[in-house]
């Protein structure tokens, strides 16, 4: 019987081979399973991981707008602008190019745990961006020419951007073969090593854009 002595259930669990990703091997076992018929008055439900990962999910999802919007007025506040906002914020959806070409190359899904990796990978680039753009400003007021700000401060930013990148992505490397991790190891890596080249290239050009420099 259940815990609340409703409905009589029977419950069945496997646990995948060393090495094996859980996602994987519930991918590939549920529609074998969902195609087992099943007799009048009997459901079948997933729980383990799956269930605990997907009630993860959506209470994740239910309260990220919340987060992000938040995080877009505090941007707003720090510039006292719209259009550095922008040019900020705009970085955070070409992240995702490196985070795919990372998960297609490694095989990896894109699973709760890389969810987690993309949500740390957007702080990171919202923080190189912040700094950058900060650093142009500070340029100009300083009494630069924009084109001179730009230039000289994605220049001088090229450097501890690169080495912060390398040192985070290096850092991921033992967590590669775990199975747990592997997918949020891949996650930052390959999307924080493509957000440097957004911090370094793409900002400035999208400040000159949207700053008519």
């Amino acid at each position: 019987m259940s815990a609340g002595g409703g409905l009589r259930t029977i419950t069945a669990s496997s646990d995948p081979d060393p090495g094996e990703n859980t996602d994987a091997l519930f991918q590939r076992l549920r529609p074998q399973i969902e195609a087992i018929p099943l007799p009048p008055g009997y459901t079948l439900e997933w729980g383990g991981e799956y269930e605990s990962s997907s009630d993860a999910q959506t209470a994740l999802v239910k309260n990220l707008p919340v987060s992000i919007l938040l995080m877009i007025a505090i941007t707003i506040m720090l510039f006292n602008g719209i259009r550095q906002t922008l040019v900020i914020w705009l970085c955070v959806p070409l992240a995702i190019i490196g985070v795919s070409f990372g998960l297609l190359a490694t095989y990896k899904p894109f699973d709760f745990m890389a969810l987690l990796g993309f949500l740390s990978l957007i702080g990171m680039l919202l923080k190189n961006a912040i700094v950058l753009v900060e650093q142009i400003d500070t340029e100009m007021e300083a009494g630069k020419k924009p084109y001179d700000a730009i230039v000289f401060s994605a220049v001088s930013r090229a450097r501890p951007v690169s080495m912060a990148a390398a040192t985070i992505v290096l850092g991921m490397i033992p967590l590669l073969p775990d199975v747990f991790f592997s997918s949020m190891a891949v996650t930052i890596m390959s999307g924080l090593t493509f957000a440097t080249i957004l911090t370094l290239v793409v900002v400035p050009v999208l400040y000159a854009k949207f700053l008519k420099v």
